[in-house]
């Protein structure tokens, strides 16, 4: 089945699964008034971008749920024009807003790469394909105003954590398409990432694989099997799919590693450049990896991550140790 970015809302969903969402089948979703509460914001950000301005489309309200948006981190030190979207975790019912978020921006803006750490829209108020949606708009939005953070409108790149890790790989296996004609000056851009990193990240429901849930946080109960597919971005690799780098841990109950393995092995049959590191220990949500009790051995894998930027050229040198 074949995924495909659609301007100027930013996807093109499969016409059955359209169908279901709207007779109700696939999901149930509650009145705005019952909506997300979102988990406090990061620490250390400067600023604060709306991705959509003028409303987000599919919005439910106007509280602060409803709008997504970017908390943005200045680079500290020179970097090579990088930027980097990070994606939080947390089931697409909440937001590691500061775990999965804060403590990664500051640490690339120290290696002299601008992040932006975004808050996309959550259930119980909204399902696929809203955070879809939004993530497409975080990448336009930064790549689309490169020239006022002074970046290079193609390196940029997306790392996401758990749920946030599976935004980022169904991103990064969408293919690259964007309209140059479009009112929205946003929307003229692609939304298709350059790179893309992934800690602890959901890439496949096949049956196959263990796992506990079929991510209700996204699709609502009993999604059909075609809605499971459309989400599985192993099922959606192509030589187009972006560079990744992939940490995951063996520890890990909540997404088993065979993840990592399945979106390696689709990334590596296609031919893209990818890196996989798991850990033998640690459990899920080990976010930087610092400090961890019992879990030393972890604290070295953002210096892999620093490595594998530094040699692709989106970290400096100077700052990938």
């Amino acid at each position: 089945m074949n995924r495909r970015l659609f301007l100027p809302l930013g996807l093109l969903l499969p016409l059955s699964i359209v169908s279901a969402q709207t007779s109700g089948s696939a999901q149930t979703t509650p009145p705005a008034t019952r909506g997300t509460v979102n988990d406090p914001p990061p620490a250390g950000f400067t600023k604060v971008l709306v991705l959509w301005p003028e409303g987000a489309p599919m919005a439910r309200g106007n509280s602060s749920s409803d709008v997504p948006k970017l908390f943005y981190y200045p680079a500290t030190s020179p970097g090579v024009g990088s930027a980097v979207i990070v994606l939080p975790g947390g089931g697409y019912a909440h937001e590691m807003m500061e775990k999965e978020g804060g403590a990664e921006a500051r640490w690339l803006a120290a290696h002299g790469i601008p992040a932006f750490v975004l808050q996309y829209r959550l259930s119980p108020a909204y399902h696929y394909p809203v955070p879809m949606l939004d993530g497409a708009r975080a990448v336009r939005y930064v790549r689309s105003h490169a020239a006022e953070f002074g970046v290079d409108q193609n390196k940029i790149g997306v790392w996401g954590f758990s749920a946030g890790g599976h935004l980022a790989a169904y991103l990064a296996t969408t293919p690259e398409e964007h309209d140059r004609k479009a009112a929205d000056p946003v929307e003229r851009v692609s939304a298709h990432p350059n790179f893309a990193a992934f800690s602890y990240a959901r890439f496949t429901m096949d049956a196959s694989i263990p796992r506990s849930t079929n991510m209700e946080g996204l699709l609502g109960n009993n999604p059909t099997l075609e809605m499971l597919d459309t989400i599985s971005p192993a099922r959606h690799v192509t030589k187009e799919t972006s560079p990744s780098f992939i940490y995951s841990t063996t520890g890990d109950d909540t997404v088993n590693s065979l993840n990592a393995t399945a979106y390696y092995d689709a990334l590596k049959r296609m031919g893209v450049p990818v890196e996989l590191h798991i850990f033998e220990l640690g459990p899920h949500g080990t976010g930087m990896g610092q400090g961890l009790k019992g879990l030393s051995e972890l604290e070295v894998w953002p210096l892999l991550l620093a490595h594998w930027m530094q040699l692709h050229g989106w970290m400096s040198a100077a700052t990938a140790r």
